[in-house]
């Protein structure tokens, strides 16, 4: 029975095993196995359309996800004076926005804002309630301002990172140095003047996330390496501070309504000081008039009054016309030229040419301008850079007024042998002076010493350049000679003698024009030129005060500033009084050394 069984049951599975499968099975498997074929066909065509025709654009997709491209801007080149004293640098800070889609309460969050930045708040609040996404608020905050805005935690309201233009010595040589705007663009002074070298240049970067969301860049110190070219400037901060304070006593102590001091080095043309007042706080130019912003030693062209006598003087000197000991009939105080009577404030007969400079005799001047005629004074005084720009390494430079001489009547001969007719700026006046100083040679002025790079290296030097032999130096010695006559007893400037120093100088009264035509009674500027020692000259000075009112007289007024700033100078370069130069104390053109 058993062996039945199993002989049944091997029979069976033989029947399976030998059965051919059914119609519809095989369809089916024909089906699926098509279908993976088509899908690894399909795999396969998707890869390759990946990996070949659309790498580059998928790249860059996954790019975007983990790559930023950013510009870096360079930061501007510093401005120093000749010691390497920071003049004018830039410092980070922050800058306010605002996105007005996530502020809830626009007028109560000017209201808040407001008073703290000094904003109107009207306004404010019509910018905060617009449409757009992003506003600035206030660019370049103080820190005090940063403070008090993030301590209001204001939605909304972020901050971004800025740079901001500082100048550590505030007013100090502010019309010099100048100013930029918000965008870090030089709108005066050396900033502006030299604005394509100072500013920085940019580059393009990308900078990538890492895992926590945090962007990176590999490439160190960019901003520093893209930063702008450094200035040195001829100024002496120290010398500036000396010219600015004497000037502000002189014009604040005799009513006047500004003023200006400079000092040079004959030797070179080198600019040490250019003080005005009233002075501004670049840090806050905009708080100021825009008058105080300029550099008006380069722009503001004025009429010289008596300085204009020592220029003619050296004219008749080099010309063989007159010595120091020719005398001049000065018509005991009144003159008549054409219609014009000129008038001196004494009453003088017979006066030497030296004299003549020394007690600054109107009618002396015309007699001399008379012995020369117009042709020869015009030569004189465009050989002296009237007329003609300096050239000075500062925006503005003024060339004055200076009218061609087949253009002059009598009494503009006459008027301009005095000063009048004529206009010039502070820096033409103190170069022309200068020259006297410097053996008759007229020196171009400069301002700037040398730019060096972001890396340290002098990128340009200036050198000390010469514009022409205007006179002698027989006829600069002599001259020097009357004008060291003018400090002593008797002259018109004996409040500017520094004991040991013999200081040469020439004072200046000038009427001002009138409103209505001629020269005004009551509105005048008071001058005084000078440089010392008398051999071998270290500094020339120029103080001009205008309108002031307690004097006008350029030997009460000014003369006392450019004593202080002398004799202050001489004491901080230790020039002892006196002294005998030897090669070891001089510099290499000239001079001590700064």
């Amino acid at each position: 029975m058993a062996e039945r069984t199993r002989k049944k049951n091997s029979e069976t599975k033989v029947l399976i095993k030998s059965a051919p499968p059914s119609p519809s099975v095989t369809f089916k498997i024909t089906v699926v196995q098509w279908f993976f074929v088509l899908l690894m066909m399909l795999l396969a065509l998707k890869a390759v359309d990946i990996q070949v025709f659309k790498s580059t654009v998928l790249e860059e997709r996954a790019r975007k996800e983990y790559v930023r491209w950013i510009t870096v801007e360079g930061k501007r080149g510093d401005i120093v004076d000749r010691n390497m004293k920071r003049l004018s640098t830039t410092i980070d800070t922050l800058s306010l926005a605002a996105n007005p889609k996530e502020i809830k309460d626009p007028a109560k969050t000017a209201a808040i804002l407001g008073p703290v930045l000094g904003i109107n708040t009207k306004k404010l609040q019509k910018q905060l309630d617009g449409e757009k996404s992003f506003v600035w608020i206030k660019r370049k905050l103080s820190p005090p301002e940063t403070e008090q805005v993030k301590a209001l935690a204001i939605e909304g309201i972020f901050f971004k990172k800025d740079v901001i233009r500082f100048h550590p010595r505030k007013a100090l040589a502010a019309q010099v140095v100048g100013i930029t705007g918000l965008d870090g663009t030089g709108l005066e002074g050396v900033e502006f003047g030299y604005n394509d070298i100072l500013k920085g240049t940019s580059q393009r970067i990308s900078i990538e996330k890492d895992a926590v969301g945090r962007y990176y860049n590999e490439e160190k110190n960019l901003q520093d390496r893209l930063k702008g070219d450094t200035i040195v400037l001829t100024i002496d901060s120290n010398i500036q501070f000396i010219a600015e304070k004497a000037l502000k006593k002189a014009v604040t102590g005799y009513g006047g309504v500004s003023g200006m001091a400079l000092v040079m080095r004959p030797a070179t043309g080198e600019m040490l000081a250019m003080a005005h007042f009233p002075e501004f706080n670049p840090n806050s130019f905009s708080q100021f008039e825009t008058e105080r912003w300029r550099n008006r030693s380069v722009t503001d062209p004025f009429e010289p009054g008596s300085t204009m006598k020592v220029f003619v003087a050296a004219a008749v000197l080099e010309e063989r016309l007159a010595t120091p000991q020719s005398i001049f009939f000065c018509e005991n105080g009144r003159y008549r030229v054409g219609r014009s009577t000129v008038k001196d404030t004494h009453e003088y007969d017979w006066l030497t040419l030296k004299e003549i400079i020394k007690y600054s005799s109107n009618i002396g001047a015309i007699k001399l301008a008379e012995v020369m005629g117009k042709k020869m004074l015009y030569d004189t005084m465009k050989s002296f850079g009237f007329g003609e720009l300096t050239n000075i390494d500062c925006p503005g430079d003024s060339p004055g007024l200076l009218s061609h001489y087949d253009k002059w009547a009598k009494i503009d001969t006459a008027a301009i042998s005095f000063g009048q007719g004529i206009s010039v700026s502070g820096v033409q006046l103190l170069a022309a002076v200068s020259a006297l100083a410097n053996d008759g040679m007229l020196m171009r002025p400069r301002i700037v010493k040398e730019i060096i790079s972001n890396t340290g290296e002098t990128r340009q030097g200036f050198v000390t350049e010469k514009v022409r032999q205007v006179v002698s130096r027989e006829t600069a010695l002599k001259v020097k000679d009357m004008m060291r006559s003018v400090v002593e007893e008797g002259g018109t400037a004996t409040q500017a003698e520094i004991a040991g120093y013999s200081v040469c100088g020439k004072t200046g009264t000038a009427q001002k024009a009138s409103k209505t035509g001629g020269y005004s009674k009551t509105r005048y500027t008071a001058l005084f030129a000078a440089f010392a020692p008398m051999t071998l000259p270290e500094l020339s000075v120029l103080v001009v005060v205008d309108e002031p009112e307690k004097s006008h007289y350029g030997g009460v007024v000014a003369a006392p500033a450019a004593r202080e700033i002398l004799a202050e100078s001489f004491h901080y370069l230790k020039i002892p009084p006196g002294i005998a130069m030897n090669n070891s104390q001089l510099s290499g053109n000239g001079g001590y050394k700064l």
